[in-house]
């Protein structure tokens, strides 16, 4: 049979027995909540203060509102990833006012250490990594608390979390102000909700704004890409040939990332207009068994989307490539490095401070204001994220005279962009228009099926 290496991170050192068999409590005697172990919360509090000093704009934040309080009465039930940069998050809507509990969106980039610390601090946090598909939905289900908790607002973070309400306790809504969503998959189902006129509450689509784009999906997967890799594999990829199926921001990222440390880069689209950037510049089951039947022995297959879709992984399992030598009649075992059982590896920098700013929008937005449907965050916010983010760098930006923003029309203090501005030419399947983008175009040459060398 052929052998699948599977690259999860080290969990040896860890107690294998399941949370869910074991009580604990935190020094305060504070229980409601199931991690893989307390006793690490000391150290998980050491790796969310360094995650402090590397979230300079959402500290700037905290700082700024901790004594207006805006979120002040807000119940926040929450669903992401739960790393230190999001304990961060956590803890400054915390100060700003609201009370939390939390469960991941990730069975396998849960930090347990700034879990046991969250815990430690009377957070009720329902995670651990390396949970099983039956635990991922009993953390979920247990975070939401059934009738004994009432949220009036949801942080998600591919939809799992608003999916489950509906599905298991749709009586919630009758209390929920809004949710805000951060993933495309997310985003993706709120759509489809509010197309059927079954969303009953507003939502922020936080993953379209533009610094969540740029920051989160460009810059950032950049390196997340790269500490994904060379953390579970260690390998060298100078000379390697890679494939990136996709190429949105994130694709971009990738693509850029990968062509420094010296790989040779194919990328793959159907979007034509992406296509046709992969070309200047260099869904679901995307990577199915006739892919897999051709790769080489020791491929490296991994996902940077946020759940396994893209990759067919019943094909991995279940009798994988197994090439046969022509001249000897052998079967040769192919083996496949398939990183975090093809989830997301894209474990960077998320734009939290869009998060927070969405939260504190819904939640104090005056009654009718936001209807049932999907908005994007309004362009004076995305402005002020990225505003946060400049201070904390010492950067200035020139303020226009009032003779130039009367020419231009606008305000000196912005919006600088219409709302419909999104930075960005790439389209996704969440985007009806196109904006602010002007081609000259003779002759188009794309053959899209066929994968562009950069």
């Amino acid at each position: 049979m052929p052998r699948v290496c599977v690259a999860v991170g080290s969990v040896s050192s860890e107690d294998e027995s399941s949370p869910r068999d074991k009580a604990q409590t935190t020094s305060k005697g504070f229980s409601d909540f199931c991690i893989k172990n307390i006793k690490q919360a000391d150290f998980g509090r050491r790796e969310i203060e360094i995650a402090q000093q590397e979230m300079p704009a959402l500290m700037v934040l905290r700082k700024r509102a901790a004594g207006e309080k805006p979120l002040a009465g807000a119940k926040v039930l929450g669903c992401t990833h739960i790393t230190a940069q999001t304990a961060v998050l956590i803890e400054t809507l915390i100060v700003l006012g609201a009370q939390c509990r939390w469960a991941a969106c990730n069975i396998f980039s849960t930090q347990n250490a700034v879990a046991a610390a969250l815990a430690e601090r009377g957070i009720p946090v329902f995670a651990w990594r390396g949970e099983s598909e039956d635990d991922f939905l009993w953390c979920i289900d247990r975070c939401v608390g059934g009738n004994t908790w009432q949220p009036n607002m949801i942080l998600d973070d591919g939809g799992d979390l608003t999916h489950w309400i509906y599905k298991k306790h749709p009586s919630l809504f009758k209390s929920l102000k809004g949710i805000v969503e951060e993933s495309v998959t997310g985003i993706y189902r709120l759509y489809q909700l509010s197309k059927a006129g079954k969303l009953c509450v507003p939502a922020m689509n936080v993953n379209d704004s533009v610094t969540k784009q740029k920051f989160d999906n460009l810059y950032c997967c950049k390196e997340s890409i790269l500490d994904g890799l060379k953390r579970t594999t260690d390998t060298m990829f100078g000379g390697k040939q890679v494939a990136v199926c996709g190429y949105g921001e994130v694709g971009k990222g990738c693509c850029a990332a990968l062509k420094a440390l010296g790989a040779i880069v194919y990328v793959t689209e159907v979007d034509p207009i992406c296509a046709l950037q992969a070309w200047y510049e260099w869904n679901k089951n995307v990577v199915v068994r006739e892919h897999l039947d051709r790769m080489k022995n020791g491929c490296i297959v991994c996902n940077m989307g946020h759940s396994s879709t893209e990759i067919d992984l019943v094909c991995v399992c279940v009798c994988v490539c197994v090439c046969v030598c022509v001249c000897k009649p052998v079967c040769l075992l192919i083996t496949l490095q398939v990183l975090a059982d093809c989830r997301c590896i894209n474990r960077g920098f998320h734009c939290n401070v869009c998060q927070a700013m969405a939260l504190i929008e819904l939640y104090s937005a005056p009654e009718g204001r936001y209807k049932q449907d999907v908005y994007l965050l309004p362009k004076k916010m995305d402005e002020f994220v990225a505003s946060l983010h400049l201070l904390t760098l010492d950067a200035h930006v020139t303020e226009l005279t009032d003779e130039q923003a009367k020419y231009l029309g606008i305000s000196k203090h912005g919006p600088f962009k219409p709302n419909y501005y999104r930075c960005v030419l790439c389209l996704t399947h969440t985007t009806t228009h196109i904006h602010d983008v002007f081609f000259i175009c003779i002759v188009i040459n794309i053959v899209i099926n066929c994968p562009h060398r950069y």
